[in-house]
């Protein structure tokens, strides 16, 4: 769904009202790394680096193609990182360092827990 398609005043993200097809009700185990993403949200908001509006706005902003291609967590830990860097608690320069570093342990996830 695009802007072009929804009335005037609405952006894409807003469906009230909207038919949005069928809502899974299945319940699934949650992986490691998603439960990590709650706990980061807890802790950086706890720390009082990010609100819920601030996720909410990072999340609006991705437009309609981020939630047409992204899981749930990975949205949420893009909100989060945005609102980490626009905090200050890290820049991108560090982030990428980082990220490039721990792709160089190795291309498990076990290779990457090492320190």
């Amino acid at each position: 769904m695009t802007d072009d398609d929804l009335p005037l005043g609405r952006r894409w993200h807003d469906m009230g009202g909207l038919p949005a097809g069928v809502v899974p009700q299945d319940q699934h185990d949650f992986a490691l790394w998603e439960k990590r993403v709650d706990a980061l949200m807890v802790l950086g908001s706890g720390k009082g680096h990010f609100t819920v509006d601030g996720l909410r706005r990072v999340l609006e902003d991705m437009g309609a193609d981020a939630f047409e291609t992204m899981t749930y967590y990975e949205r949420w830990i893009a909100a989060i990182n945005q609102n980490l860097i626009e905090a200050g608690v890290y820049t991108t320069d560090e982030l990428g360092r980082k990220m490039t570093e721990v792709a160089a342990r190795g291309p498990t996830y076990g290779d990457a827990c090492r320190d």
